[in-house]
């Protein structure tokens, strides 16, 4: 248990969001850090109010991820974002 290993997220208070795809292209960034603790259902509510419209045109479409597994926003009402997780906005993928 090296303390090496704990993140400056974890330090700092904040969680790193990566977006990907449309969710990208509407924030113009691919990471960022925003503060934590939050609960998981004002996520979205919160991207909405940095980014005004990304819940109707990008969000309701996407996968969440919390530390790599899906999560479901709009039921999980217990789970809280914590400093140092990594969540990620994933677009539904489309192939042909």
């Amino acid at each position: 248990m090296a303390s090496s290993n704990i993140s400056s997220d974890s330090q700092t208070g904040t969680f790193t969001i990566h977006y990907f795809a449309t969710a990208s292209q509407y924030t113009t960034k691919n990471t960022e850090r925003l503060p934590a603790p939050l609960q998981l259902t004002q996520l979205f509510p919160l991207l909405e109010e940095r980014y005004p419209g990304i819940r109707e045109k990008v969000l309701v479409s996407c996968g969440i991820s919390l530390e790599g597994e899906y999560v479901d926003i709009e039921e999980d009402a217990t789970t809280v974002i914590q400093a140092g997780n990594e969540v990620a906005i994933i677009p539904p993928v489309s192939s042909g």
